[in-house]
């Protein structure tokens, strides 16, 4: 259960919660103030399915209810919608939720039925499974349901209407004619064929569909090798569909007993998630968010979760394989001690494949999102503000801090970047990005200078509020000149903090200088003052690269023809198609430049002058 918003009911916030909701496919699960789940819901797009709750107006009566209980929202990320609609009728089967249990009980779902005729049928059944025949099943929903008849009726053509109808049968009717059907009710079909057809519709019903894929397969290469093209096709046709499910199936198509664990760390914090699988069907997820120490790294605290989770109490669960998202050297240990402990063999693996390769990315990516989740919950970034005062000696906690930091490659494309952060965590829409220009090439100094100065300018212009805390990446000598500039353009009330890596450059070992570089301080490495500040820095840091990033490829992939006046996109063109391309219109002299269509002397004169200006 990876996202845990835990707020009370009256104050949960469901703007902060949306703006860190994921987009992917999954399954919500609501929770009030006492911790009952309240409702299982599936969603194409989570943060879009989301967001309908939380509308001004237009709530049916139940969902106003359900949404005035809400205390936290827990999300699991999935592949697709099919593992979404599978994972939901688990969870509602398991847990009943008060909020589904009158749309879905276990009476309601329904099963395909293949009756126990000579030419059986398929169809939907709920209810009592009295009628003699197989029952496969349950399905989530009718519409799962309905998509698996549909993928058999055109893959094998197995007959799907009522008895009554097909005792009363003189000729085919349209599902014959479309080829949904194959007719047995005026025989035209085989008993042996058609028993062929069922049984490969059972293969399919059954799971068995990448046995069936193979069977087909060398069906189809037979059929290829008799010469018989018209049967190859046919067998092909049907294999392409069923490939297509498989894809699909990385929630159901796995067997065994296992957990699926995912550590992730980032300077903000660390998360592991946990994905139970029993019987290859996912049963549901679970995020945790332990304490991380200095310099703790993901296979760390994912070994310590693992030696506290299966150590620290008998009576959990313990499946016979745990995956995991990278490796650790102390894992022979963990499992001896699991086996003297609990009487049990564990096996571990980290390089997996197929559909457990597809359940260790999504425990990964359900890890991703909590975290980040967690991130930007107010009251966390709140709890981290009023930390930070108190470490700086604040009389009241910062409403804004602005962070600011620098990007080359050895001088070239130089971008300065400005992120902001205040009690609802990061506000994209102030962010700004400044390219440096008329600078030494690698003067970070000077480049610092002029993105604070063109900043600071502004914001006294009234171009934007002025920020609480400066925080500038880069220690001492970026710290000199963020003061420096604040005292030119006499900017006052404003808290200037460096931020320095320590000597080993590794997070939790920052240095920390308060408005001058003879006030220097430490954090300890489980700070929240430190974690916001790593959070800031960081973002800062990513911001720059991406901008300096863009700048350049843009610079790299711009022809230098643009910066000749006169010289627009329709003579570029011309130009490029006269020579055959720049480097053979870099060489030409200012004369044969002057002989290409719609070129003059002057414009040739300057055209050269700006292709050699180097």
């Amino acid at each position: 259960m990876p996202v845990t918003e835990a707020l009370p009911a009256a104050a949960f916030d469901s703007s902060a919660f949306l703006a860190s909701c994921a987009t992917h496919p999954g399954v919500y699960r609501m929770y009030d103030a006492a911790e009952r789940l309240l409702y299982v819901g599936k969603a194409v797009n989570l943060k879009k399915r989301l967001a309908s709750y939380f509308r001004q107006s237009g709530l049916a009566p139940k969902t106003a209810a359900l949404v005035a209980r809400i205390a936290h929202i827990e999300l699991t990320v999935t592949a697709s919608e099919t593992e979404a609609l599978l994972l939901e009728q688990t969870l509602i089967k398991q847990w009943r939720p008060p909020y589904n249990i009158l749309l879905r009980d276990d009476k309601s779902y329904p099963y395909v039925f293949l009756s126990a005729d000579d030419f059986p049928r398929l169809d939907i059944h709920r209810g009592s499974k009295r009628a003699p025949g197989r029952y496969f099943g349950p399905y989530p929903s009718g519409l799962a349901i309905r998509e698996s008849l549909n993928l058999l009726q055109k893959t094998f053509q197995v007959r799907q209407c009522e008895e009554s109808y097909y005792q009363n049968r003189s000729r085919p009717c349209l599902q014959y004619q479309i080829k949904r059907c194959k007719a047995p009710c005026v025989g035209l079909v085989s008993a042996e064929e058609y028993a062929e057809d069922v049984r490969h519709s059972v293969m399919f019903l059954e799971g068995r569909s990448s046995q069936l894929t193979r069977e087909l397969a060398s069906a189809m290469e037979q059929a290829a090798q008799r010469l018989d093209f018209e049967r190859a096709a046919q067998l092909r046709d049907q294999i392409a569909p069923l490939r297509r499910v498989q894809e699909q199936q990385s929630m159901e198509g796995g067997s065994g007993d296992v957990d699926v664990i995912a550590a992730l760390v980032t300077p903000g914090g660390a998360c592991v998630n946990l994905i139970t699988v029993r019987g290859g069907r996912v049963l549901g997820s679970k995020s945790f968010y332990p304490q991380v120490g200095i310099e703790a790294g993901p296979a760390d605290v994912l070994m310590a979760f693992l030696a506290q989770y299966y150590l620290g109490s008998a009576e959990r669960d313990l499946p016979s394989e745990l995956i995991v998202n990278t490796p650790h050297d102390d894992f022979p240990a963990l499992l001896a001690a699991v086996s003297e402990v609990r009487q049990r063999q564990l096996s571990i693996s980290h390089r997996v494949r197929g559909t457990r390769a597809r359940w260790q990315q999504l425990a990964v990516t359900n890890a991703e999102q909590a975290l980040n989740a967690r991130l930007a919950n107010r009251e966390q970034i709140t709890q981290r503000l009023q930390a930070l005062g108190d470490a700086l000696g604040l009389r009241e906690p910062p409403k804004r801090l602005e962070c600011f930091d620098i990007s080359h490659s050895s001088g070239e494309a130089t971008v300065a970047s400005c992120v902001v952060f205040g009690p609802e965590g990061a506000l994209k829409s102030d962010y700004r990005r400044f390219n440096i220009e008329n600078i030494a090439a690698g003067d970070d100094y000077a480049a610092m200078h002029q993105a604070l100065t063109r900043r600071f300018r502004r914001l006294k212009a009234g171009e934007g509020k002025m920020p609480d805390i400066l925080l500038v990446d880069g220690g001492k000598g970026q710290l000199n000149m963020a003061r420096e500039v604040l005292r030119e353009l006499g900017v006052v009330d404003v808290v200037l903090l460096g931020v320095a890596k320590g000597s080993t450059r590794k997070p939790g070992l920052e240095t920390l200088y308060l408005e001058s570089a003879d006030q220097e301080f430490t954090l300890p490495g489980h700070s929240p003052a430190l974690h916001l500040i790593q959070q800031i820095r960081d973002e800062a840091h990513r911001f720059a690269i991406t901008g300096h990033r863009a700048r350049r490829g843009k610079a790299r992939t711009t022809s230098s023809l643009e910066d000749v006046p006169g010289v627009g996109p329709k003579r570029r063109r011309e130009l490029l198609k006269h020579f055959g391309g720049l480097q053979e219109l870099s060489r030409a002299s200012a004369e044969e430049i002057a002989r290409a269509p719609g070129i003059s002397k002057k414009l040739a004169d300057a055209i050269y002058a700006t292709l050699h200006s180097e």
